[in-house]
């Protein structure tokens, strides 16, 4: 076997294990191990948390909040969604944007469902449901409350206490006051409000009608039973999340937090915020920004349905003198969709660290947030997302004009000297280091940059990123439409050459091992098309395994991008578009001949004269 064989099948391997590498971090989550079809439905009893003041929790304890196991005796039924909110009496919560209720026992936020999205693009299907109440499957909740200080023992609220409420119904812009009495001479008031999006205010006073001065630590968290489904990106961060003083952000996924001693991170410090967070919903509590807290992420409990993940804090004691009526804390609650515009509103309105980041914006965030910006500002001048991307491709392409006029005209110089090149390559066929060094002083007696062709690709390798990043990530163009068959620009092409578009009545991408590589589309196909022409625009390379890699890449390339968002395979498509139509005015413009059509005429004569 030649050196140049060898080369070539080492060059092909390497694209091989990049096509891997890529649909690995970068690819479907069905090439990762299938998640068991059914779960293990908590038990009635299990979702209670052993909160501070309940029956099996400290009686004096400074500690964060725990989470107890399921008690021994829990009833083995499991219950319904449906069959768990009615285990307490409840205030209805009805704004433009969430639906639910908030149980009276415990004053737990238990019930949301975000009115304006739905689980697929069928206007039919359910709305998506984010808290769900203790016992029913997938648990899921907020809680807030007081633990003693240290030496106390108060009878406290706890998740069994149930709390009087002076309205049945909490709107956008109103709110309810709830009210218990631990019967020891300490009055418990809470003030819930909720804005017309997804921002709770939780605002505790107590009253202290004894004798003696009452110290609380204030707390908050967040609950969710069993490890919930995600899409297993490796760029999507889903699970723990939380920025804790001048710490940075703090990502755990449900399996790295198992790792962690004990299952538990801590962390502390004055202002920030903690939660969970999902593709496109979150959670976080957020203390007062000006007050010092402990923080915990953690995990206990059996594994399965009943394995209990955990984000909460603890704030320092207040004291509340005799006689006197003290407002311990506002805490809020977000529960709801990660909409830029809210996210950031909030930021900029209560003053929270870094709240933004709730939002995978991801390495190149000084990229992708203000390109999502752009494509949004567009959106809403022509309606369509998928209008925009193509035109915010545009602009790029004219940013960067100046740096691509220069690589065409270092690579139409390329093109003169090759005659050269040819007869060094072929003087010094024996001897690598004198053929460079030849090539070396041609290049500076020509004044030619050899990487200058690349440095476009090279340029806009980050906006690719960042830009595929903005359709994956980005909640706005989630089920957002394109035209024809493309419904959902966050999804993969629909369409599917393998089973001939449609013809052939099976799903190719479900075939054990090789299915995640079978999802290639029209736009997929379009792109691959694009890209084979934009090569063919310059000259053949003379390396021969220069000249495999670059024959093989379209074809890459397509498998590559075939399971990506659709919206990112359409700017790739009309990016290459752009960049043919481009290179051809800049090259004509220099004197340089096109090589497109000879290039495409060689292809056909080769084969004709193979067969």
């Amino acid at each position: 076997m030649s050196s140049d064989q060898k080369n070539l099948f080492l060059a092909m391997g390497l694209s091989m294990l990049v096509l891997l590498g890529w649909n690995y971090f970068y690819g479907p989550p069905q090439m990762l191990a299938p998640r068991p079809a059914t779960q293990q439905t908590p038990t009635a009893g299990a979702p209670n948390a052993t909160a501070p003041g309940a029956p099996g929790a400290p009686a004096a304890s400074t500690e964060t909040p725990g989470v107890g196991q399921p008690p021994a005796n829990a009833p083995a039924l499991a219950l319904t969604r449906d069959q768990a909110l009615a285990q307490s009496p409840r205030i209805t919560i009805d704004t433009p944007a969430l639906i639910g209720s908030i149980s009276l026992k415990g004053a737990r936020l238990d019930d949301i469902s975000l009115k304006n999205y739905r689980e697929t693009i069928d206007p039919k299907s359910p709305l998506i449901s984010l808290l769900s109440p203790a016992g029913s499957p997938n648990a899921y909740y907020a809680e807030a409350g007081f633990v003693n200080a240290a030496g106390a023992n108060l009878a406290l609220p706890n998740a069994d206490t149930v709390w009087t409420s002076n309205a049945k119904r909490l709107e956008a812009g109103k709110s309810v006051d709830l009210t218990w009495d631990n019967g020891q001479g300490l009055i418990f008031r809470r003030t819930i409000s909720l804005d017309d999006r997804y921002m709770f205010a939780i605002k505790d006073s107590v009253e202290n009608k004894g004798a003696q001065a009452a110290a609380v630590h204030p707390y908050a968290l967040l609950t969710r039973f069993g490890k919930p489904k995600t899409d297993g990106y490796v760029v999507l961060h889903e699970g723990f999340l939380g920025i804790v003083g001048d710490s940075r952000i703090m990502e755990f996924t449900y399996d790295a937090i198992e790792k962690e001693p004990k299952a538990t991170k801590t962390a502390e410090g004055t202002s920030g915020w903690l939660g969970f967070t999902d593709k496109y919903w979150a959670t976080a509590i957020i203390p007062a920004q000006d007050a010092s807290f402990k923080s915990r992420f953690s995990a206990v409990g059996p594994q399965g349905a009943n394995r209990i993940y955990q984000a909460d804090l603890l704030e320092d004691a207040r004291t509340i003198a005799p006689g006197a009526t003290m407002e311990v804390t506002t805490t809020r609650l977000f529960a709801g969709a990660k909409e830029v515009q809210a996210i950031d509103g909030y930021q900029a309105q209560y003053g929270i660290k870094n709240f933004d980041l709730m939002i995978d914006w991801g390495w190149f965030y000084f990229i992708t947030k203000p390109l999502f910006k752009l494509i949004d500002i567009i959106y809403k001048w022509v309606g369509n997302f998928g209008v925009a991307i193509l035109i915010v491709t545009v602009i790029v392409k004219l940013v960067f004009f100046p740096l691509a006029n220069r690589s065409y005209l270092s690579m139409a110089k390329m093109k003169a000297v090759q005659p050269e090149m040819l007869q060094i390559r072929e003087r010094y066929a024996n001897d690598k280091q004198k053929q460079q060094l030849e090539m070396m002083e041609l290049y500076k007696r020509e004044k030619i940059n050899p990487v200058a062709g690349c440095l476009p690709v090279i340029v806009q390798i980050p906006v690719f990123f960042a830009l595929y990043k903005v359709i994956f990530i980005t909640l706005e163009i989630r089920h957002a439409p394109f035209f024809g068959w493309i419904k959902d620009l966050s999804a993969a092409d629909p369409t599917n050459l393998f089973n001939l578009f449609g013809l052939l009545p099976f799903d190719p991408t479900l075939i054990p091992m090789i299915g995640p590589f079978l999802a290639i589309g029209i736009w997929p196909l379009l792109m691959g098309i694009s890209m084979f022409v934009q090569m063919k625009m310059n000259p053949e390379p003379t390396d021969p395994i220069q000249k495999q890699m670059f024959a093989w890449m379209p074809v890459i390339f397509t498998f590559m991008l075939g399971t990506f968002p659709a919206g990112l395979v359409i700017y790739w498509t009309w990016n290459n578009l752009l960049s043919v139509g481009q290179q051809y005015m800049i090259m004509k413009r220099a004197g340089v001949k096109v090589e497109l059509w000879d290039n495409l005429s060689g292809l056909l004569s080769k084969k004709k004269t193979a067969n």
